[in-house]
């Protein structure tokens, strides 16, 4: 039996995803089984119900305010606005619902308290919610616990090495004190990275390491291959092979047997047997929907007819774990507490971003 393990080295996660491909598959494949049923995966969708103008400068993010990409920009959804969406998504086989805002980190007020009647509404109709919203204080973990949220999405997206050449404006560190504060409750993390920025195998194995040393590990792992936007620093990288991505999936299913392992972002880019071969390595969760918050998703229905192909079934919500009770506004016990917490602002120079920064003017 495969116990969970909290001390993999770099080293051997290398090791692991430079196996033959034959082994490395029948590996993750064998987990895979062991842990979950090989014929369910989930579908989530993920909506952005705030766009542009963040403030970070993360090099392969469209919706970064300093760089030009043709992002349209849009306030806050509203509350009903979002209902209607997740009604959508839930009548085409969604379980759950991703919303995200392009925040650096949450901040107490009207804009906080509209989102967390979001949360409500959208676990009242009985789907899973999950929120990425940037960095969060334990607090503000507290008050989205509370409104009935099922899983925090707060990605590593690299190693902490190869993380200073994509991002300045945010440390390493935060990202795991964002991670900490979600633990404090009890909301599922969701955390994984991109693959394709620039980065070495090494830096794909350092990210599975911080993620696979957490205790508990992360519920939910986000595998992206970057979608490269003009306007983006990261604009002229090459598309990921799919081969580094069934890699990539096969060794964090190993690694982190009890995870959902997501297949996200990229999927437009992979055939159906691509695809396949990444359920096959142990991915057991897609997102739906013509949209990843700004770039480009395979249609539903299309999704619809590769699971009925394949054999698959969309996953029912709260399998893995029970409903959280929604409290209402009024009878919370967390109130606002107007924290301005010292995120880190690092502050070291990266040429490509400035670059990209500065092309429009």
């Amino acid at each position: 039996m495969n116990t969970i393990r909290y001390n993999w080295t770099k080293e051997e996660i290398i090791q692991l995803y430079n196996k033959p491909l034959m082994d490395l598959l029948f590996e993750a494949a064998s987990v895979h089984r062991q842990f979950h049923n090989p014929n369910v995966v989930q579908v989530s969708t993920l909506l952005s119900i705030k766009t542009g103008g963040c403030p970070e400068d993360c090099g392969y993010c469209p919706q970064a305010a300093r760089y030009h990409t043709n992002i349209e920009g849009n306030d806050l959804m509203t509350v009903s606005q979002v209902k209607a969406q997740a009604l959508r998504a839930k009548a085409s086989g969604s379980s759950r619902v991703c919303m995200g805002a392009a925040w650096r980190n949450v901040k107490d007020g009207p804009e906080f308290d509209q989102v967390l009647e979001m949360v409500r509404t959208i676990n009242k109709l009985d789907m899973e919610v999950c929120c990425t919203l940037g960095m969060i204080t334990e607090n503000q973990a507290k008050r989205l616990a509370e409104a009935g949220l099922y899983a925090y999405n707060h990605n590593l997206d690299s190693s902490e090495e190869y993380y200073k050449e994509v991002i300045s404006t945010r440390g390493y560190e935060d990202r795991l004190e964002t991670i900490e504060n979600v633990r404090k409750t009890n909301v599922t993390v969701c955390s994984g990275g991109i693959i394709g920025m620039g980065e070495q195998i090494e830096d794909r194995a350092g990210m599975l390491v911080a993620l696979a040393s957490l205790n508990p590990q992360p519920e939910s792992v986000p595998i992206n291959a970057l979608v490269a936007v003009e306007g983006t620093p990261l604009e002229n990288e090459k598309p990921v092979e799919i081969w580094d991505m069934i890699r990539m999936v096969a060794t964090t299913r190993i690694v982190m047997p009890e995870t959902q392992v997501r297949l996200s972002a990229g999927r437009t880019q992979m055939s159906r047997e691509g695809q396949a071969m990444c359920f096959f390595a142990g991915a057991n969760s897609i997102f739906a929907g013509d949209k990843l918050l700004t770039t480009p998703n395979p249609d539903v229905n299309e999704d619809m007819k590769m699971f009925e192909l394949l054999g698959l079934e969309p996953q029912k919500p709260f399998i893995k774990k029970m409903q959280p009770e929604t409290v209402e506004a009024e009878n919370s016990q967390y109130q606002p507490l107007g924290e301005k917490p010292k995120w880190t602002r690092p502050g070291h120079v990266i040429e490509r971003n400035l670059e990209a920064s500065q092309k429009g003017k």
